[in-house]
Order: structure tokens, then sequence, then C-alpha cells
């Protein structure tokens, strides 16, 4: 028909009804693809917004305390103060979460190589950037062929590839037990007179026993690093592998491994105090003791730790004198605590040892008379800021300009302090949160100032505090230790795995490694197995391994 359109011809239908379903599916893919992506950006959404109300509500409540009727109006400075307080509070609030979780999220959106987190306008926040599944883990490569590769209509051939799609999700892979069998031929001649030789048999972890050094090492981390109960272990060896392992079986392997350990951490230990200074602290933990009916007793970790370097634990039955002292006897240098009175006395025993205090502590209590209320402690917890700017800005620094600065700065900033608690005691109730802090304050003032004696010492404790979780978690799990003469062992194993990550050391590694070689040592080559030597050798003998540095010279 001329000057009209040509009506479709019905050979045509079929081939546009494909396409139609063809586009169909696809936008049906498109949708579901949205429709996830909607979900993760409302439940992102929920997580913000509840962030935010729990931000806004703690800044409320300090607002309410502080600018309630029953308080005056605040001055210009004691606003600016507050400021600082609440800007403290958003930063804690805004930190990232930690950056091993980007590893589990979809890797769509993924950002080029060297761009930096991008910034949302709309709400002002940083967008943490997407990293790629590490390369160290190992590929396991599935190939899915499409069906039905026939030759190609238009001209016969078969089809080529001209590409790939990848795409990678993180898998995990159980842990078995293996049974390990050592076969060693024997040999002789036939005439019986040349005697018979085998292989010597290499030194076991625990001589007449069936523990692998793989299934030790399990066990270490998994009761003191994973603090897992040994019940708990026993039904997983149960359940999951068939194999009964009783839990008495594996309290023996653990004693026996520690007592192997045990030289390695008292070699470590002293070469810690030979540095002249260690951040001390203790926590305590219920023991299962036969002769204590009803009840669990007390026991106490005892902490003594490097800044930086390694962690040394002591478990004892008493929080008194006695237990430091016997560990301390013999030190010259320096010790950081908190005010507790058994440090302070160990002076009359040990006369060379001198004691810092803790600025952590005394800040700590000021914050306290804060949330209860009392604006008075703002201007204190002002000056504590001031002092750890000083901190922050000088710790890439050396000794020398850390010091100059400290000097120049924190000294004026102690005594202002000190001059503001001395004028605010006379007003205060002895008993009242900030009659407490500040009380606690000026006793303490010439030990808390003492780490400007040196400028290897630190402004607080705690970098030993924090060594301190990993028990206190595993004491939330299990509860307490067996038995008294438990303790001791359990110090040890914690006192490596704590210093391994201290040092940035894989605790699997290193025990892996050290109780493959520990066996076949003498006391005098255990040096080179303590964390701050420690270097991975596994294609050399033991006493192909370097010895360890001579140990740092006490601080000034």
């Amino acid at each position: 028909m001329e000057g009209g359109v040509d009506p479709v011809k019905p050979s045509d239908a079929p081939s546009e009804l494909a396409q139609l379903q063809e586009r169909y599916r696809a936008l049906e893919e498109e949708n579901t693809r949205l429709q996830a992506e909607r979900t993760q950006l409302l439940t992102l959404q929920e997580g913000l917004e509840t962030q935010l109300r729990e931000t806004l509500l703690e800044l409320a409540e300090l607002k309410r305390q502080l600018f309630g009727e029953r308080s005056d109006r605040l001055t210009p400075e004691e606003e600016g103060q507050l400021a600082e307080v609440a800007a403290d509070l958003e930063e804690e609030h805004q930190q990232d979460p930690p950056l091993s979780d980007d590893v589990l999220q979809d890797q769509a959106g993924e950002e080029p190589e060297g761009e930096s987190p991008v910034k949302d306008s709309a709400k002002g926040k940083r967008r943490r950037r997407r990293h790629p599944l590490p390369e160290h883990l190992e590929r396991q490569t599935v190939v899915l062929e499409p069906e039905g590769l026939a030759p190609c209509e238009h001209c016969g051939r078969p089809p080529e590839a001209i590409g790939e799609e990848v795409s990678e999700e993180l898998e995990y892979v159980p842990a078995k037990l293996v049974v390990r069998r050592t076969v060693r031929p024997k040999y002789a001649c036939r005439c019986g007179c040349g005697g018979v030789r085998v292989a010597p048999l290499p030194p076991r972890l625990v001589p007449q026993s069936k523990l692998g050094l793989g299934l030790a090492v399990y066990l270490l981390l998994a009761r003191f690093d994973d603090h897992v109960a040994y019940y708990t272990l026993e039904r997983i060896f149960r359940e999951r592998h068939d194999v009964v392992i009783p839990r008495q079986q594996m309290v023996q392997w653990v004693e026996q491994i520690a007592f192997l350990l045990q030289p390695l951490c008292n070699l470590m230990f002293e070469r810690m105090k030979q540095g002249g200074y260690l951040q001390v602290d203790e926590t305590p933990v219920k023991v299962m003791d036969p002769g204590v009916k009803g009840k669990c007793a007390r026991g106490y970790l005892w902490f003594y730790a490097v800044p930086g370097g390694d962690v040394f634990l002591d478990f004892q039955g008493t929080r008194g004198r006695a237990a430091p002292h016997a560990q301390l006897t013999g030190f010259i240098g320096t010790i950081q605590t908190d005010a507790y009175e058994v440090y302070d006395s160990l002076k009359k025993v040990i006369p060379d040892l001198i004691r810092i205090g803790c600025a952590a502590h005394s800040r700590r209590k000021f914050r306290r008379a804060l949330r209860d209320g009392d604006r008075r402690a703002i201007g204190f917890i002002a000056h504590f800021r001031r002092l750890y700017r000083i901190e922050r800005q000088t710790e890439d620094l050396t000794p020398e300009e850390r010091h100059q600065i400290r000097q120049e700065q924190a000294v004026s900033i102690w005594t202002q302090l000190q001059q503001d608690a001395q004028a605010l005691q006379p007003q205060l109730l002895p008993k009242s949160t900030l009659g407490k802090a500040v009380s606690y304050f000026l006793n303490e003032y010439e030990a808390l100032t003492g780490y400007l004696q040196s400028p290897t010492y630190r402004i607080d404790n705690n970098l030993v505090e924090n060594s301190i979780r990993v028990p206190a978690v595993g004491r939330r799990r299990w509860l307490f230790i067996g038995h008294p003469d438990a303790g001791w062992r359990s110090a040890v194993i914690y006192s490596l795995i704590v210093s391994c990550r201290r040092r940035g050391i894989n605790p699997q590694h290193y025990l892996t490694d050290v109780l493959r070689r520990l066996p076949a040592m003498n006391i005098t080559q255990i040096g080179q197995l303590l964390p701050e030597c420690w270097k991975p050798l596994p294609s050399a003998s033991p006493s192909d391994q370097p010895s360890c540095a001579p140990a740092p010279s006490p601080a000034a």
C-alpha cells in the first residue's frame, strides 16, 4: 500500500515476542537487584538513625544535668570546655567499624584503586571504600559452561570464547581431624652381624601421647584466645568429628604444653625487667578451690607490661604485696600503676623502685563527677584533654623532642590543675563524686606528673589495661579457673598470646613454629623463640637460628 505503513508480517511476530520476553526477564532481574539494594540501604539507614538517636540522647542528658533548674548559667569558658567534651563524645560514636568487616560486603560499586573514601554530600558522612577479597587466600575455580553451544545458524561455525565473567565469594572449609602415621622402615644385613638400623623418632611435643602439633595449637587458641570452655570443645569433637577426647585429657595436654613454654615466659620477663620500666596492674578471677566449700575462691592475674612490647602474666592467690614483691625482687627502675596502696608499699622492700601514676584513672573520676551533674569537673577534663593532645602530637617525634615539648607545654597545665584542685577542695564534701576525684588527684599529684621525668614513660597505664581484656573476656565465658594449680598455666599461655598480638604476630603461626622447634632445643637456645626475636625459618634447624639482641638499657 503506497503512502501507508507496511503491515506486520506474521513471520515477524514470534521474533518480536521472544524479544519482549527477554526484555521482561531482564527487567525482572533488574527489579530483584534494586529490591536487594533497597533492603541494604534501609538496614544501613536504620543503623545510622539508631546511632544518631543514642548520641543525641547522651548529649541531651549531659545538657540537662548541666543546664537544669538547679544549675547556674555556665560561663563562656565553661561552655567552650563543654563543647570540647561533647565533640569527644560525637567522635567516639562516629568511629568506623573495623576494616575487616569490608571483606564481607558486596563488591559491587568498588572504587578504583588509589581513590579515597567518597563523602556523602547529603548526610555529610564518609562512605568507607570497599576492599577486594585478600590475594593470599587460596582460590578454588569452578567453570560454568553455557548449555546448547550449537553451531551458529548464520555461518555454521561453533561459538568461540571471547572473554569471561568472574564473581567471587568467601567460602569456609570446615576443619577436620586426621591421623598422622609415621613409618620408620628397619634395615639389617641378613647375616645378622650388622645390627638393625632405623631412623630416630623426632622429639614428640608430649612424650607417650597421641597429641599432634596442629591439635595442640588449636586447643591453646580455642581455650585461651577464643575462650571456649573445655566441655564445649569435648562436645565439638564428639558431634562434628565423631571423636571422643575427654576434657580431662585436654587439661593434661595443656598443662604439659604450658610446662614446656614456661621457661620461655620466664626468660621473656627477665628481659622485660632489664629495660627498667614496667606498667603493672592486676585483675581478679574466680578459682574452683577444693579447700573452699560452697563458693568459688578468688585469685588474681598480675600483669607486667612494657609499652609497645611484651606482657607477662603471673597468677597468685593474693592481692597483697607478696605477689608483686616476688616478681620484682632485684628490679631497678620505674613501675607505672594506679593508686592501689600495695604498689607504694613495695618501695619499703625494694629500695631502688620508683612509682609513677596513671592520668587515665584520675581523668576517669572527673568524668564520673561530670556524669553526676557537677559542672565544676568540666575544667579539669578540659585540662586533661590538652595533656592528651600533647601526647598525640609528640607520638612520632624523637624522645628528645617529646621531652622538650612536654616541659614547655605540659608542666604549666599540671601546675594549673593542681592550683584549681587545691582551691576547690575546701568547697567539696569529701564523699561526693567530685570530692573523691579531687582528693585522688591531689594525693597522686607527684606520681601523676612522674611521666615527665623521661620521654619513654607514658602518661597513663592504658596499654597494660588493654592487655587485661583478653583474659577478662575469657573470664566471662568460662567463668572460673578449674583449680588453683591451673592458674599458672593460664598465665603462661596468655603471656605469649598477648605479647604476639602486641607485636603484630599471628599467634597461630607463632605457636605452631615454637612448639615444633622447642622440644629439640636446650635451655640456652630458647632465647631465639622470644616474641621480640622470633622469625619463622621452617627450612632451618634450631641451631641455625640467629641469637636475640641484648635487652635495652634501663630508662633514665
